[in-house]
């Protein structure tokens, strides 16, 4: 694919949602016209109130239900480029398909031949595998976390309910990629997916508590704020800010050699003592008397893990943000919010 320039017409799906809305931001700040879809009008109205200042080259358009065959038919029309954020989440889930199928059709049906690359976010724990216990383990674009799903097809409903998500979010970009060789004689797009471990940031998009917080913001908010113990302080995560993704997301569009590739987006690796340890060293504190826990303890005893981003640092050209400045940009945000104090 020709490297697109300003202005091209983006479709971002999932528009409403913590990294889509940064997605979009950045792009129209790059002169890219965008069309979001979200499930209902209610869910995406607030959305024309942050982007009226970019007039008509922002639209938002309704899909209610991401699975449905043809479901983007009408959004995906003079669209050059797609960018897939959106993956659909039960919170009320009785069996893994309710994760896996959901994901699996959304993900294969956005891949509309009429446009020149599709981006599919997808997720580091379609790369790691929760049973490696070797202390030092690294990661590239060439792994696959093949053991939550093998786990899940094995146990059914028995299986532990965060292996339904990982599987389905390794099932749903194996799908994209099979989809993509399967057909590729037929297909004019290439396909690009990007794959970030935890997500944390500011949050611009519509949160009304912190109850409706994602996952990621969610243990942030429970570790750095209502001081609730991590259920795994001696394992090693990785992080992203999510201003670094929207911006990998731009660059996976722009730059031509992105096409048919795999990304690891990841500004590094950390345990959770060390948000508490960096957030203590910010000066004036965000947040008073926020969990200090064992300060300099937590260290891995299980595992600990790399993932390479020498892909994206050479192909894309993304840097990192520090771990520092995303812990205080988005204990800010929370504060803004009302979220602490």
């Amino acid at each position: 694919m020709s490297p697109v320039s300003a202005p091209s017409k983006f479709l971002v799906t999932g528009a409403n949602g913590f990294v889509a809305v940064w997605v979009i931001r950045a792009l129209l700040e790059k002169g890219h016209a965008v069309r979001g879809t979200a499930r209902s009008a209610k869910k995406g109205d607030y959305l024309r109130n942050i982007f009226k200042a970019y007039g008509d080259k922002f639209e938002l358009v309704v899909v209610e239900d991401i699975t449905e065959e043809g479901a983007f038919d009408d959004a995906v029309k003079g669209i050059d480029i797609v960018a897939h954020t959106a993956s659909p989440f039960q919170f009320t889930a009785e069996d893994p398909d309710d994760f896996i199928v959901p994901a699996v059709k959304g993900t294969v049906g956005i891949l509309e031949p009429t446009v020149q690359r599709v981006i599919v976010l997808s997720s580091a724990s379609a790369i790691v595998s929760p049973f490696n216990i070797e202390p030092i383990v690294i990661y590239d674009e060439n792994d696959w976390n093949e053991t939550a799903y093998q786990v899940v097809e094995q146990q059914g409903k028995n299986a532990p309910v965060p292996f339904w998500y990982i599987a389905s979010k390794t099932l749903a970009e194996k799908a994209a990629w099979d989809f993509v060789e399967k057909n590729k004689s037929d297909v004019n797009f290439d396909l690009t997916t990007l794959v970030p471990p935890l997500i944390f940031g500011p949050l611009i998009h519509e949160v009304h508590s912190a109850s409706e917080l994602n996952q990621s913001l969610t243990d942030f908010h429970d570790t750095l704020v209502k001081g609730i113990p991590n259920n795994f302080p001696e394992l090693a995560h990785g992080f992203i800010d999510v201003r670094d993704l929207a911006e990998a997301h731009v660059r996976a569009a722009e730059v031509a050699d992105a096409g048919g590739k795999r990304f690891i987006i990841s500004g590094g690796s950390f345990h959770w003592q060390d948000i508490m340890d960096t957030a203590a060293k910010i000066q004036p504190p965000v947040v008073e008397n926020f969990p200090k826990g064992t300060p300099g303890i937590g260290k891995p005893i299980s595992n600990n893990f790399t993932l390479k981003t020498g892909r994206a640092e050479q192909t894309l050209g993304m840097k990192w943000r520090p771990l520092q400045d995303t812990i205080h940009d988005t204990l800010v945000a929370f504060k803004d919010k009302g979220f602490a104090y």
